[in-house]
Parts: structure tokens; sequence; C-alpha cells
């Protein structure tokens, strides 16, 4: 009986075997096979499906994703500058030079010098230069009170400085363009404490000339500088 019954098991593993494999389908046996095609049809490019082993999904996994770029900020553009090239006719040309003031005196030596300079490279000019107004202290009735006022200016916090030798033995504590501006300095300074000042007219206005090259090149440069007794020690500079 228990062998029939083991024969009669092991029969039925058999044929449940080949039913599920599919073995008895030609004789229309075979279980029901689930498909759907309508699926397959909308894969989008199966052949890039890549299956990841464990350490390799645990490396993806652990690798952090790429951040979103940025926009790109705006780069501004420069327009090309051509480069910059010495004009060379402007550099013939030269520049404008002069020099001065000069009196009356130095002006009719130095036209007498300048004489053998080429004609219409100079010109005497009249000119006139301003007057000079300070805030003056002084005079000082000698080198001692002198001292004392220059001790009593620092303990101030006042800044002077020598007035010209007409002026002996004094303090200048500011020299101004105009009058008006100097006496705003003046006020400005008895707020501070001081008290003994005052304002005067340091230098007149200076009539006189002035040396003017138009178009001094490097050569007439030269020549000109080769008058140093007719300059009386003016230097050249750039035409105001």
């Amino acid at each position: 009986m228990l062998r029939s019954l083991v024969l009669l098991l092991l029969l039925a593993n058999g044929g449940y075997y080949a039913w599920s494999q599919g073995l008895l389908q030609p004789w229309g046996f075979a279980p029901h096979e689930q498909a759907e095609p309508q699926r397959l049809q909308q894969q989008i490019r199966p052949e890039l499906l890549r299956v990841l082993t464990d350490d390799a999904g645990k490396a993806q996994r652990s690798t952090p994703a790429p951040a979103s770029p940025r926009p790109a900020e705006p780069v501004a553009h420069a327009e090309p500058v051509a480069a910059a090239e010495p004009d060379a006719a402007a550099a013939a040309k030269g520049e404008c030079l002069q020099a001065g003031l000069f009196d009356a005196a130095q002006a009719d030596a130095l036209r007498h010098a300048a004489a053998a300079l080429p004609a219409g490279s100079w010109r005497l000019e009249n000119a006139t230069l301003p007057g000079r107004w300070m805030v003056y202290m002084g005079r000082f009735a000698d080198a001692d009170q002198l001292a004392r006022k220059r001790s009593e200016l620092r303990e101030l916090g006042v800044s002077f400085d020598r007035p010209n030798a007409a002026l002996e033995p004094g303090l200048s504590l500011g020299r101004f363009s105009t009058e008006e501006a100097a006496q705003r300095g003046l006020t400005q300074l008895n707020a501070k404490g001081v008290r003994s000042a005052r304002v005067v007219q340091e230098r007149l206005d200076m009539p006189g000339f002035v040396l003017r090259l138009p178009q001094a090149d490097a050569a007439l440069r030269a020549q000109v500088l080769a008058l140093r007794g007719a300059l009386a020690g003016k230097e050249l500079r750039p035409c105001a």
C-alpha cells in the first residue's frame, strides 16, 4: 500500500513538472501564458538597461548627484580698443611750453637772446602774477617773543610758517589767493583761540612777461634751455 502511494506521488510530481514546463503542450495540456505585447512595444531603448551588482549599486547611491548648473552670468564684452600709436605729425609739432614771470629788464635780455631762435617759434606775452594774502602774526620785538608765540601756537594745534623777509620777525598762519579767503581763515583761527593775528597782503599784483613756445619740439626745447642766463632761473613748463 505504501509502495503504491509513493509511486502515485512520483507520477503526480512528474506530470506537474511536464505540464509546468510546457512538455504536454502538443497534447493541449500547458499553463496559460501571460504576455502583454503592448508593453514590449512601449519600451524605449531597452538595450540601455544596465543591471547593477550590489557593490555597484551602493557606490552609486553614495555618490552625490551633480548640482544643477547655475545660470551663466552675463559677461560684459568691451569693445576692442585700438592700440595707441604715437602720432608722428603731432610729435613733430611738439607741445606748448612757457616760462616766467619775467620783469621788464629780464624780458629785454630774453628778447635779445631769443632772436637766435627760429622765427615764429616763440613770443613774449604780457602777464600778471596775482597778489597773495596772508594771515600774519608779528612783528615781534625779539627772538624770545617769537619763540613764546610759536609755543602757544603749538599748544593750540595751529600750524605756522615763516613769512617773507619784509615781514620778519613774524609768523605766517596761512596764505590765500584772495582777501576774502584770508578773512575766512582768520575767523577759523580765532575760533581756536588765536587772538593777535591779522590779514595782510603779502604780495601785490605783479605785472610782467611770459615766454611762450606754442609748438616746442625736442630741438627747440634744447635751444631754449641753452639760453640759461637769459631764462633767469625760470623753468619751462606746460602752458596753463
